[in-house]
């Protein structure tokens, strides 16, 4: 039995008919906008007309889109800035350390450039930690006794002198500096070659003139270099600039404040002078001219004498004359007195008998003792 529709609800054609009707009307209606382009204004009349849908339509597909670029650009964002930073870390170690090179490189041509000028053999060496006596001012160094370094070597830098050897190890050396209290050098002003001597003021870093005249002349701005009179450091070498000067009348010396020109805490080489100034040798001593508590002792001279030091040895003793009798009437002749020690004898063409020999003279007699006092 075929179905069929109630009579209140006629479709009209059949549905076959109606999908050929428009199966048709489609190809017709595209050979006519192929060949002729009838449809154009048509197509942009409905294009205008619905492109707001359109666009409504893309929203949420766009939102969902711009979601999930957000979160991703995000987190993609956030490690780019992590990976920055590490990176930016790196560049700042690399450009730290090229800083520091760059400056190390300056001050070791500077201290060729020093070691051209100074006069004597030099050696580099690399400042490794400050002294532990926080109450002295000194240094350690990298070289030793294995490396030719001997005590009371002078260092310097490429600026001024920065102090001297005064302990070695095997492979270190301790260096105090100009400042510490327990160090002085002789130095003179540039200026007009006045020479004093410079001390160390400890902690403050400065130096100071002692004993220096009240009308000397130094003023603010001399700079001080070695004299050489020491025989340590070479002349010529710069030790300071004077940075006050205080004159007082009514003291018996002024005060002379001096800082020092090398770059003693900024500096990470230094020359140490290995071998020091020829220095002339000191002429020899003269001998002592004698005092008069020096010289031996002289007898007195007397005429007709010859003075005879106390150290010749002594002449046997001259025997005194017998004494003379009176002269009584003989015949014989008289006995001649016998002639003074010494004395020529006179010749004559007669014989002459020979003197009697002088009687000795008795000793002298003891003296004689003194009295006691009578006992009670």
């Amino acid at each position: 039995m075929e179905y069929s529709p109630p009579p209140l609800f006629k479709q009209g054609a059949p549905a076959r008919v109606k999908v050929t009707v428009f199966a048709f009307i489609s190809i017709a209606l595209l050979m006519v906008d192929a060949r002729l382009h009838a449809l154009a204004t048509v197509r942009q009349v409905a294009g205008t007309v619905l492109y707001p849908l359109q666009m409504a339509a893309l929203m949420p597909r766009d939102a969902l889109a711009d979601m999930g670029s957000y979160f991703s650009s995000i987190s993609s964002l956030k490690q780019e800035v992590r990976d920055l930073q590490v990176a930016q870390v790196a560049v700042a170690e690399k450009l730290q350390q090229a800083q520091l090179q760059s400056a190390e490189n300056a001050q070791l041509r500077k201290l060729m450039g020093a070691r051209e000028h100074v006069p004597v053999k030099t050696m580099l060496s690399e400042i490794l930690y400050d002294a532990r006596d926080s109450s002295s001012r000194k240094i350690v160094l990298d070289r030793g006794s294995q490396n030719g370094v001997a005590l009371g070597q002078p260092v310097i830098d490429n600026a001024g002198v920065v102090g001297q050897v005064t302990r070695v190890f095997p492979f270190t050396a301790e260096v105090t500096l100009l400042t510490d209290r327990e160090q002085a050098i002789p130095v003179q002003v540039l200026r007009n070659g006045l020479r004093s001597v410079a001390y160390g003021r400890g902690q403050s870093g400065t130096l100071d003139l002692r004993f220096v005249a009240p009308n000397a002349d130094i003023q603010v701005g001399d700079v001080l270099i070695t004299s050489g009179m020491d025989g340590v450091y070479p002349a010529g070498l710069a030790v300071a600039k004077v940075t006050k000067v205080e004159n007082s009348a009514a003291g018996a010396f002024g005060g002379v404040v001096c800082q020092p020109l090398a770059g003693i805490d900024r500096n990470r080489h230094v020359l140490i002078l290995t071998t020091l100034p020829q220095v002339p040798a000191r002429p020899p001593e003269e001998p002592p001219v004698p005092s008069r508590k020096n010289l031996p002792k002289m007898t007195p001279i007397k005429e007709g004498a010859v003075p005879i030091a106390a150290d010749a040895p002594k002449a046997p003793a001259p025997v005194a004359p017998a004494a003379r009798t009176p002269a009584t009437p003989s015949r014989a002749p008289a006995t001649p007195a016998p002639a003074p020690a010494g004395a020529a004898r006179p010749v004559s063409a007669a014989a002459v008998p020979p003197a009697a020999a002088p009687a000795p003279v008795p000793p002298a007699a003891a003296p004689a003792p003194a009295p006691k006092e009578a006992t009670r």
